[in-house]
């Protein structure tokens, strides 16, 4: 059986909770290989709704849930995520639930930081979460970084902190910032060993024994493509690199064993905080768009901006993103407009192109060139066959398809599980 590795294919909060909960009933593993809990999925499952950022969504399912070494941690967030999920009747063990022990650590000074640094950059702030992120990844490519299975290590620790706080504590003054103390933070950190380190496994060597032992993994990605450090909108953008590619590293597992890889995307665009957008709808059909959908970050909370679907965008996510095939999701928040809209292209200056510029200046000067197609007045909501969509419907799906250069391999049409039409089963050879 193939694995499948699941990507945002546009600016992320695709609805990939909904598509992961569904994949990993069908899964025996779900791998976290990038990001930190600065994403968000909000899995439903009968009457219980789960908001997880950092446990795999398999553990909702009863399966292995595993966070690689691609992950940045928050210690904090975790054990408060794990608490919250038990609370709501789930067990979360080192039975079910496995971390990398080389997985680099969010302490407090991070998001300190990072706040600090959005608030200097005022009007030109990026909209990140605030949540220490970047400035995390920073450190680990620095070789600052603390990892998990440095709290086995006092000694260790509390040289590391020596580095991390002449870096960090310059840095804070610098921008009007308290600064930390070492003794604050090495307790913290040494009172939080016994309940992390349980946890801690060179997880490269259960992931090799899952495949050679032909069980299937899930491989779960967190924001997106057009959020992608090396080719997303950047400065827009998150720390890590969400493309399918980074399983492997993010993982600890060669890129053959990745699989079959999706890309998820809504039937229209949103997005949350800064950044280019040219699809981008500023009228009543923005403001439906984002009321049907209920357009609300599961992380910050903040409103989506909200337009129609840009096939050029997705495109190019397909294409560096290494997508086979995309889930479709919300469908249904698109039944009873009269008409809808397709992103072809951008117009720069009277030049036509077909993909998003890199520059940013560019990429905020493009005008969108649009398709027009016929709406549908029947419902989508709730099908669970082609036979069940309006004809517009299905057009409007194929069309996507030829303009994206890739096929929908699984259509969701509202919040509920098993509310999906599929074209074929992801982890079929």
């Amino acid at each position: 059986m193939a694995n499948v590795a699941v990507i945002g294919a546009q600016w992320g909060d695709e609805g990939k909770g909904k598509v992961v909960d569904w994949l990993a009933s069908r899964a025996d593993i779900v791998v976290r290989f990038q990001g930190g809990h600065n994403a968000g999925h909000t899995l439903v499952v009968g009457s219980e709704t789960y908001k997880l950022s950092l446990l795999p969504s398999g553990v909702v399912r009863g399966k292995l849930g595993v966070i690689g070494n691609g992950v940045v941690l928050d210690p904090h967030a975790l054990l408060a995520e794990i608490d919250k999920v038990t609370a709501q009747g789930l067990a979360v063990t080192p039975a079910n639930l496995r971390i990398a022990e080389t997985v680099p650590l969010i302490l407090p000074l991070h998001p300190a930081l990072d706040r600090a640094r959005e608030a200097a950059r005022g009007e030109a702030k990026i909209g990140t979460t605030g949540r220490g992120i970047g400035p995390a990844y920073e450190d680990k490519v620095g070789r600052r970084a603390i990892r998990l299975c440095d709290l086995a290590e006092p000694e260790t620790v509390s040289a590391k902190l020596d580095d991390l706080l002449l870096h960090h504590n310059t840095l804070l003054q610098g921008l009007g910032a308290e600064p930390f103390s070492k003794e604050a933070l090495l307790a913290d950190l040494l009172a939080l060993a016994p309940r992390l380190l349980p946890f801690a496994e060179p997880v490269w060597e259960r992931l090799d024994q899952a495949r050679r032992d032909g069980r299937r993994i899930l491989f779960e990605g967190a924001q997106a493509v057009m959020l992608d450090v090396d080719h997303g909108t950047y400065p827009y953008v998150t720390s890590s690199n969400t493309v399918a590619g980074n399983a492997a590293g993010g993982a600890g597992i060669g890129p053959g064993a990745i699989g079959r890889v999706l890309g998820i995307a809504k039937a229209y665009t949103t997005r949350v905080g800064s950044g280019p957008f040219p699809t981008e709808l500023h009228d009543d059909t923005g403001r439906l768009l984002g009321d049907r959908g209920h357009e609300f970050g599961t992380v910050t909370g903040r409103r989506r901006r909200c337009g129609w679907f840009d096939a050029t965008m997705v495109r190019q996510a397909v294409k560096v993103g290494g997508i086979e095939a995309l889930v479709l999701t919300k469908l249904d928040v698109l039944d009873g407009l009269p008409e809808l809209k397709i992103g072809i292209g951008y117009d720069l200056g009277g030049e036509r192109l077909a993909r998003l510029p890199a520059a940013p200046a560019a990429q905020a000067a493009v005008t969108p060139v649009y398709e027009t197609l016929e709406g549908w007045s029947g419902s989508t909501r709730g099908a669970r066959s082609w036979a069940e969509l309006p004809a517009q419907a299905i057009k409007y799906v194929r069309r996507i398809e030829e303009l994206v250069e890739a096929p929908v391999m699984l259509l969701s049409t509202s919040p509920e599980r098993d509310d999906t039409i599929v074209m074929r089963d992801p982890f079929a050879d």
